[in-house]
């Protein structure tokens, strides 16, 4: 029988009640993590930046997701018997497959300095967080670094240092609570050359073991659901390894947010699936669209084969 993880990233959680928004379920207001432990949720992931705020001490905004933030929702979901993934970003603000910038106090450092200062960073976080007995369950060694990490010293193609910076990150776990499972994050779920590239790229330099690949798919992005099931089920039995779909999700409505966003109309462009987009999507943008979307994706998974699939 495989065993599910059903989660969701609440990253965000704090700033979103400190601005004053509500939950609800059926009409009644809850906290938010109650309405979700009641919904069957096991496992919330949480992103951690090392220093989200300018010189000032003016948050980043998109959460603020510092330690201390980090912890204090840890520990809420802790307090439901909801686990965590601790999904480390090394970086001062979001990483993705378009950005991996250092964190400010690590600029300018040389590949040794780099795997040094990922592998003390690491370990102390670990530490941090036994001592307030708020351990994650798995541990992401940075997000969706489909092109690397802490760029330019760690960026595709120098395979070499992928792998150092990577490996400095799980020796970290090891070496401090060595019973918590690795996971490394590629977006672009549905590209299964790229997925075997990596892979193979990563262990040929000597890139240390680890428990979990997770995936992100957006099928507005990331090609279709045939695609996606067949990069899982070839990563399954080529690496021997449990998959996680990270990311998942499409849209319920083509309303357009992107005014909302306090951000330039270039830097905008592309963020809301908008008309374009929902032309790749082989379901509707309705609420009932959306849930047809998950129930395939549930089922995608179910037809994984070789060992527990969870998502």
């Amino acid at each position: 029988m495989k065993k599910w993880i059903k989660g969701m990233d609440i990253s965000s959680l704090l700033e979103v009640e400190r601005c004053g928004g509500k939950f609800y379920d059926h009409g009644a207001a809850g906290d938010a993590l109650d309405i979700l432990k009641s919904y069957g949720a096991n496992l919330v992931r949480l992103r951690l930046w090392n220093d989200p705020f300018d010189e000032n001490g003016v948050s980043y905004g998109g959460g603020g997701n510092d330690p201390r933030t980090t912890l204090t929702l840890a520990k809420r979901a802790k307090e439901r018997e909801i686990g965590w993934l601790l999904d480390f970003h090394y970086s001062d603000f979001w990483t993705d497959p378009g950005k991996q910038i250092p964190p400010k106090a690590w600029q300018g450092m040389s590949e040794r300095g780099l795997c040094q200062a990922v592998y003390d960073y690491t370990a102390a976080i670990l530490r941090r967080c036994g001592k307030e007995q708020a351990l994650p369950e798995i541990v992401s060694i940075g997000n969706e670094i489909t092109h690397g990490l802490l760029w330019p010293v760690g960026k595709v193609p120098a395979w070499e240092s992928i792998s150092r910076l990577v490996s400095a990150g799980i020796r970290a776990v090891r070496d401090t609570f060595p019973e918590i499972p690795v996971m490394i994050h590629l977006d672009n779920g549905g590209n299964n050359e790229l997925y075997r590239n990596w892979f193979d790229r990563y262990l040929e330099h000597g890139g240390e073991e680890f428990e979990y690949i997770g995936l992100s798919y957006y099928p507005f992005w990331h090609g279709t659901l045939p695609m996606l099931e067949d990069n899982m089920n070839d990563m399954a039995l080529r690496y021997q390894k449990e998959l996680i779909l990270t990311e998942v999700s499409t849209a319920h409505t083509l309303e357009d947010y992107q005014s909302y966003e306090k951000l330039p109309a270039e830097r905008r462009k592309g963020m809301a699936a908008g008309p374009e987009l929902a032309e790749k999507v082989p379901f509707p943008m309705t609420p009932e669209g959306q849930a047809d979307f998950m129930k395939k994706i549930m089922e995608l998974i179910l037809r994984v084969p070789e060992g527990e699939m969870r998502d």
